[in-house]
């Protein structure tokens, strides 16, 4: 054993065993169509996406724009190294702005505590920064909402803004172009009740673009009150028709005299009131009713919707009183005046009126008068006069009486 172990031709050959063993055991993945080894290379290139790059500047005097929050990166050299580089990220994209002054510049984008072996690519690499004094500013937040998506008849406030005043801050520039920090309200629509939302702050140009600027806080609570829009207008009664004949309505009285009614603000300015109508032609007692109030169009709603009427009546009788008597006045003292018509001296008389007043007329109630004051001899007609007691109508069977006026005899 120990001369095979000294023989070198032994040795050669058991090494020539061992590297085709050891050839034999390797996967066959590396050879090519043809089957030919491809022998893997060591190198390798990575494109990194989205590398955050970190600014150095004086952060509490200073604003910087222009520097971008990413950039890719790309990176070339071995392939342990490369792919190092690209699982763990400890290197760090940055721009340093620490020494330069307040103004526009031209400046290049580094990185640090990458290996030295790799070949670094920065996308941007080269960009224009701007450095500006930093300023914060308090300003009123305007709320602002639609109005058309309020429910119909119904109106807004005034909105409240908590807080009502916020800190913005920004670039000198910047700041000086703002016009408007709004907090925009995203009201449902047919809205009826008051209205609280968290909103946005926005702050804008006069061309209602939004500015690069900071807002603290960046939102506020806007309160937005909404109501009806409503007034109380007096209810007006009308009667419709004709009573029944010997019925008077003595009153018609509701047990609501104002009404709430609803409309947009342009329709409720010119409704004055409301109204009830109620039919009389058919009432012949006192009576209570129930009826619904009427509305004008525009008007949306009213309350309450109905009113309870109390009608009270007077009922009319008719009597005739067939001897009235016919007094003369104005007589000449040197004429006599003789009744042709009526010869009685009594006139048929028709009074109408409540009945318990009606059923106590006498004759006496009425005092009928001609007057033949200025009447020359001859026949004349002449005008009955009547005076009547209150609240009675009457009618004259005759409104003229005849008369002869002669001359007395010496």
């Amino acid at each position: 054993m120990d001369k095979w172990l000294d023989n070198p031709w032994f040795l050669r050959g058991v090494a020539l065993v061992l590297a085709f063993m050891l050839f034999a055991s390797v996967p066959n993945t590396n050879l090519n169509k043809s089957g030919n080894i491809n022998v893997p290379s060591n190198e390798n290139t990575e494109v990194l996406t989205d590398v955050p790059v970190n600014s150095y500047y004086d952060t509490e005097n200073l604003v910087v724009t222009g520097v971008p929050e990413t950039v890719n990166v790309t990176i070339s050299g071995p392939r342990n190294i490369v792919q190092q580089a690209k699982a763990l990220r400890d290197f760090e994209v940055y721009v340093d702005l620490t020494k330069l002054e307040m103004g526009e510049h031209q400046i290049q984008i580094n990185i640090k505590e990458i290996s030295d072996r790799l070949t670094v690519t920065i996308d941007p690499s080269n960009i224009t920064v701007s450095i500006q004094e930093r300023i914060t500013k308090d300003y009123n937040v305007e709320p602002e909402f639609s109005l058309g998506m309020l429910a119909e008849g119904f109106i807004a406030g005034s909105p409240t803004v908590e807080p009502a005043k916020v800190k913005v801050t920004g670039a000198k520039d910047i700041i000086e172009q703002i016009s408007y920090v709004k907090a925009n309200v995203n009201v449902e629509e047919g809205t009826r009740e008051t209205v609280r939302r968290d909103a946005s702050v926005l702050v804008l140009d006069k061309d209602m673009n939004k500015l690069n600027v900071l807002v603290e806080p960046e939102t506020v609570e806007v309160s937005i009150p909404v109501n009806q829009s409503s007034k109380t207008v007096p209810v007006d009664i009308v009667p419709k028709g004709k009573p029944p004949e010997g019925v008077t309505i003595e009153s018609i009285t509701s047990d609501v005299e104002e009404a709430t009614i609803v409309a947009d603000p342009e329709v409720l300015k010119d409704v004055k009131k409301v109204r009830v109508e109620i039919d009389v032609s058919n009432i012949t007692e006192n009576t209570e009713v129930t009826m619904p109030i009427i509305i004008s169009n525009g008007v949306l709603e009213v309350s309450p919707q109905t009113a309870k009427l109390s009608i009270k009546i007077k009922k009319q009788d008719e009597v005739t009183l067939s001897n009235v008597p016919l007094r003369i006045t104005g007589q000449p003292e040197d004429h006599e005046v003789a009744l042709v018509e009526p010869k009685t001296g009594e006139v048929s008389l028709t009074a109408s009126g409540q009945t318990d007043l009606i059923e106590s007329l006498k004759p006496e109630d009425f005092e009928l008068v001609i007057d033949v004051s200025g009447l020359e001899e001859g026949e004349h007609s002449v005008d009955i006069q009547v005076s009547a007691p209150n609240d009675i109508n009457w009618s004259l069977a005759s409104e003229k009486a005849n008369v002869t006026i002669t001359k007395k005899e010496a």
